[in-house]
């Protein structure tokens, strides 16, 4: 499925065959994007009133299963992803991967060699097939948590797919995934729930309130309006680090109101400030730098190998903009290509060789 672009260097993939189940706004933005990008596209949802919605509007060509499929997104409810899962391996011979927002419970329910679970991070003031968008992934960060038996050419085609739909891939394991997104997601949803539930509260009194509700606190609780629906399985497939993450904010805000209390203004403008930087500082998105070099890193033509390396590149923060594994001609030996900014590059080399792998890098022209 995946060529190489002489051109610039980056790898291209070539549209194949896809089938997506469950046309949410995120099945229904994937649907949209791939058919875009020339796929082919099969969609099946328990409401057939949505699907019928996907072809007419274009973002599908027919109804799945599609037993052809070269890939398979599993879009539903985290619930419900193992069941569809299992229904897409058997049905096809492709990749399956899922956009669930935990992957703890769906990695450790799926186990197939052909499944890489995934999570686009993105989202939209819209719901359901209505708000299907086909560029809803462009710039977004979307991981995927292979398991350490992940074989090279599954992931690297469940990676290829999703970076042709303009995501940027993040690599991790399951339950790190889980931590963080409950620290920048989950918990950060409920305090602005709660937010908006003291201010409701207060309306009743004070009428006015909510008319006083300036910018910031409409920027803060906007994520409050999402659909409630999702949550009981986000919660309970995920609530240990939920937990941590609330109790962890609690701490932080007791610190804020004893402060408050004993008028430490010092103090507080040093949080104020922190605050600030860090906000300042936030990541807007990657960018393909137009000088990028090819690492060649000898493998072992085994399992995880591909994993590992992806994962190092998250922990270091380096961006690996296109990757591919190529088999040697001595067996059991492969070579991995990969492409990242040139300024990683000795950030790279050190990780790997700590690692106990030996690149070779040269730079594009």
């Amino acid at each position: 499925m995946t060529q190489p672009a002489p051109a610039n260097g980056l790898l291209t993939i070539q549209p194949g065959r896809a089938w997506v189940i469950g046309c949410g706004l995120i099945g229904g933005s994937v649907a949209a994007a791939l058919t875009s990008k020339g796929w082919h596209v099969a969609v099946s949802d328990a409401d057939p009133t949505v699907t019928e919605e996907a072809l007419r509007r274009g973002i599908a060509h027919e109804l799945g299963p599609d037993p052809d499929a070269d890939i398979v997104f599993c879009a539903g409810p985290v619930g419900s992803i193992p069941d569809m899962a299992a229904t897409a391996l058997e049905v096809c011979q492709g990749v399956v991967t899922d956009v669930g927002s935990t992957k703890r419970s769906v990695v450790e329910s799926v186990t197939h060699e052909r499944f890489v679970g995934g999570h686009p991070m993105a989202g939209s003031e819209q719901d359901g097939i209505a708000g299907a968008d086909p560029n809803l992934f462009v710039g977004a960060s979307w991981v995927l948590t292979p398991r350490e038996d992940t074989e090279a050419r599954i992931f690297a085609k469940v990676r290829a797919v999703i970076r042709s739909m303009g995501a940027e891939v993040l690599t991790m394991r399951a339950d790190v995934h889980d931590r963080m997104v409950a620290q920048v997601s989950h918990v950060p949803h409920l305090t602005a729930a709660a937010l908006m539930t003291l201010a409701d509260d207060s309306s009743i009194e004070h009428r006015a309130l909510l008319r006083l509700a300036a910018g910031g606190f409409r920027d803060m609780t906007r994520i409050s309006a999402g659909r409630p629906s999702i949550w009981p399985d986000i919660i309970a497939s995920n609530t240990e680090s939920i937990g941590d993450g609330l109790d962890r904010l609690i701490v932080q805000l007791s610190s804020i109101r004893k402060a408050v209390a004993e008028g430490r203004t010092e103090d507080l403008l040093r949080m104020l400030e922190k605050a600030r930087v860090a906000r300042i500082n936030l990541p807007t998105g990657i960018k393909i730098s137009d000088d990028l070099v090819e690492f060649a890193i000898p493998v072992p033509d085994t399992p995880g190998q591909i994993a590992a390396i992806a994962t190092l590149a998250t922990d270091l923060d380096v961006n690996i903009h296109d990757l591919e594994l190529t088999h040697s001609g001595e067996g059991g030996k492969g070579v991995m290509i990969l492409l990242t900014d040139a300024e990683m590059k000795d950030l790279l080399v050190g990780g790997l060789i700590a690692k106990g792998y030996r690149p070779t890098v040269r730079t594009l022209s």
